[in-house]
């Protein structure tokens, strides 16, 4: 619900000017106190009204900048509808990281309700804003003979006279609340494209381990007529189904695997129904460009939204620390004005009756007199609530500043250990594995080696694709880093707990 802005009247002099009547006189004070009053309260809480937007422009500013996404608050069936389409279009072809992102953004409900928690925060910003309701009283007390009606309002002078001070720290938590939902979207971006390397990753796993059952197929296939023709010995013949019965159980451990991950994915997507269909590519996208960043730690203090949100509720509680100095020995003052009517009747000695009436005024300072407690207590809590945030934005900047150092060294050890699989330790295996079987075929080895070989070559091509996985997910931890959203690890030991066990691919 929009609240209605405030607006300026101005007067024109105009040439005709109709005749106006005089008010009475009694009317015209209570206009004028009445007035007095509307004014004062207008000054004193200003204009304060919920924005059209819900206060999203900052938000939506922070994530085209940071990660270049649109991000929408959904609030009716219009706005829905659109990005529904847009989700639509998005899943029509193969997910990337980015188009996974931007789905996220747009669809999943758990953003939608951060959103929320930001209307509400606005809500209140707006309710602490406004001027103290007065309080209006009427009572009426009739006899036989008598009858007093006596009207009252009263309101907190000390709620009005602070106000400006309140309507300030209401402002500023408003804008903190911002930032919590501008970190919500970094926290949603990173663990989104966290879990798309994972998925993908799993994805590529399986299609490998396809390949290598494929082969090892047609070989048991072979020995199994070498093994009937007498051509081959039992125990190679062994030796080879059991390769090809453990590459069929690293085959179902990985399909499990592509599923969890599939589905975890999902969840991050917020997606359900026939948007389940959605494609994810076969294979990792190649090494990333390696980023070097210089004063990784001062570019983290400066961007990182969570040291940016500490420093907003430090400055909160500075004000109001210094309101609860202000009001310390005052904790509420109240004025009430009354006005009473008696009317009256009364039978004189030769027997008439005569009425009276009679009207009084009566204005009353009402104070709460602080004899047990002066305030201390309220001061008392003030400071240390203070100090505690104070004491955890020092705590915040010095991890911000080892996060920063370590997310870049991981990155750094994650790329050069995939580049060293890609460079030299796949194309060797394939060599060594190629020679093995030429090897074999010249009866110059027995097929032991041929299937030691082909294991090794199959183990180092799941390493090279965790590796790779791993580098993304590096690169992914290192730019949140800088500039907040959760800097969950995404090495090894990271990935297996997330998947519930090696990441080695169950090896």
């Amino acid at each position: 619900m929009m609240l209605p802005a405030c607006s300026t009247v101005s007067f024109a002099p105009s040439t005709h000017r109709p005749a106006l009547t005089a008010p009475t006189e009694p009317n015209a004070r209570r206009l004028l106190r009445w007035s007095l009053l509307a004014g004062t309260a207008a000054l004193l809480g200003g204009c304060v009204g919920v924005s059209a937007d819900g206060g999203m422009a900052p938000i939506q500013m922070a994530a085209y900048a940071e990660i270049g996404k649109d991000v929408v608050k959904i609030g009716d069936d219009a706005g829905a509808l659109t990005a529904k389409a847009r989700v639509d279009q998005l899943l029509r072809k193969p997910l990337t990281a980015d188009t996974a992102v931007q789905v996220a953004l747009l669809n999943n409900r758990g953003l939608q309700a951060a959103f929320n928690e930001l209307g509400i925060a606005e809500a209140q910003m707006v309710a602490a804003s406004l001027p103290p309701n007065p309080r209006l009283g009427i009572s009426k007390l009739s006899g036989r003979f008598e009858i007093e009606i006596e009207r009252q309002i009263a309101g907190s002078l000390l709620a009005l006279v602070t106000l400006p001070v309140r309507a300030e720290i209401a402002g500023d938590r408003f804008r903190t609340a911002q930032l919590r939902a501008a970190e919500a979207v970094l926290k949603l971006a990173a663990d989104t494209r966290r879990q798309y390397y994972r998925a993908v990753a799993a994805n590529a796993q399986v299609t490998f381990y396809q390949q290598a059952k494929d082969s090892a197929d047609a070989a048991s296939e072979l020995f199994r007529r070498l093994g009937e023709s007498g051509g081959v010995n039992k125990l190679d013949q062994a030796r080879e189904f059991a390769f090809e019965a453990e590459l069929t159980v690293q085959l179902a451990q990985a399909r499990q695997q592509q599923r969890q991950e599939r589905e975890r994915l999902v969840r991050q997507l917020g997606l359900w129904g026939d948007d389940l269909k959605f494609a994810l590519p076969g294979t990792l996208p190649p090494l990333p460009r390696l980023q070097a960043v210089k004063a990784v730690e001062a570019e983290a203090l400066r961007k990182r939204i969570d040291v940016q949100i500490a420093r907003a509720e430090l400055d909160t509680l500075a004000k109001s620390l210094g309101l609860a100095n202000a009001t310390r020995f005052v904790n509420d003052v109240d004025l009430l004005g009354r006005r009473t009517y008696d009317r009256g009747r009364s039978i004189a000695a030769d027997g008439h009756v005569e009425r009276e009436s009679g009207r009084s005024r009566t204005l009353e300072l009402e104070l709460e007199i602080p004899i047990y407690d002066f305030g201390q207590s309220r001061v008392a809590l003030a400071e240390q609530s203070y100090m505690q945030a104070a004491n955890r934005l020092a705590e915040k900047a010095v991890n911000a500043r080892s996060e920063a150092r370590e997310a870049y060294t991981s990155y750094r050890a994650s790329y050069d250990i995939a580049r060293q699989y890609q460079n030299n330790v796949l194309p060797l295996r394939k060599i060594i594995q190629d020679e093995s079987l030429l090897h074999y075929n010249g009866m110059l080895t027995d097929v032991t080696q041929l299937i030691v070989d082909a294991r090794s070559r199959i183990l180092s091509n799941v390493a090279a694709i965790n590796a790779r996985r791993d580098v993304w997910i590096a690169h992914t931890d290192f730019k949140h880093a800088l500039i907040g959203g959760g800097s969950a690890g995404g090495g090894p030991s990271a990935v297996a707990a997330a998947s519930g066990g090696d990441s080695g691919g169950g090896h």
